[in-house]
């Protein structure tokens, strides 16, 4: 039996290396292909952070009307909307909810980046609005009995009180539901726009070859949240420290 070389074997490791960086040159320098995965990026990053705060103001408004139509029967109507509006958008899938946007409610709209933070907005809003119900019944009663006592109205009582206590509670559940919003936005390139995932797609049906896009794109999702997980751990460490305080 014959042995192979050492000259055959290094050979045979320079051609390796060689296609490597053909293929890593193809993916990112040709065109100036980086560019792509530059733009996908950015408009990933502003998708969900715009997003998370149109989620947070509408699941906190929704939640509180709920919380507080038990006591105010004048809210019903608007307790009926809310869980219309819930049950809807928990029972869509988001693909489907971005396309109804993009082709029947914006459909004169030329801005996809805004399409897509108003439909991943909405989309959370509903998550998070049970997270936040949640999170105020999880409060003890005597929190707004003991904030009416003090002089405040329900609404101070609500904002001041029960609310900082609520969001407490429920930091946890709302970075797991930030950071799948994150991971969810990989769905935007059903549109025309061009997102983290959508770029890797581009750039990998100009160069045949998936290796670098795909890990590329899997990388730097992995790398953003693991930047969210670092920051709700520390917010939760802080949180800790001052009810240890």
């Amino acid at each position: 039996m014959l042995r192979q070389s050492p000259l055959c074997f290094d050979k045979e490791e320079t051609v390796t290396m060689e296609q490597f960086i053909y293929s890593f040159n193809k993916t990112f320098i040709v065109e100036n292909r980086y560019k792509l995965f530059l733009t996908g990026i950015k408009n990933t990053i502003t998708i969900a952070l715009f997003a998370t705060l149109i989620g947070i103001a509408i699941g906190l408004i929704v939640a509180i009307i709920r919380y507080s139509a038990k006591k105010n029967r004048k809210l019903f109507i608007f307790d009926f909307l809310c869980k219309i509006y819930v049950t809807i958008i928990r029972g869509t899938p988001v693909v489907v909810q971005l396309l109804i946007m993009y082709y029947t409610i914006f459909v004169n709209m030329d801005n996809t980046v805004f399409i897509a933070i108003m439909t991943f907005g909405i989309n959370s809003g509903a998550y998070v609005a049970e997270i936040a119900r949640a999170g105020i019944e999880s409060v003890d009663k005597g929190q707004l009995e003991a904030g009416l006592s003090l002089g405040l109205n329900r609404s101070k009582t609500m904002f001041f009180i029960i609310l900082p206590q609520a969001v407490k509670n429920i930091l946890p559940a709302l970075g797991n539901e930030f950071i799948a919003l994150l991971k969810e936005t990989s769905v935007a390139g059903f549109v025309p726009i061009i997102d983290l995932t959508n770029a890797g797609n581009i750039v990998r049906s100009r160069t045949y070859e998936p290796f670098f896009s795909l890990y590329t794109v899997a990388l730097c999702y992995l790398i953003m949240v693991l930047g969210l997980g670092a920051v709700q751990k520390r917010l939760e460490r802080r949180f800790s420290q001052g009810d240890r305080n």
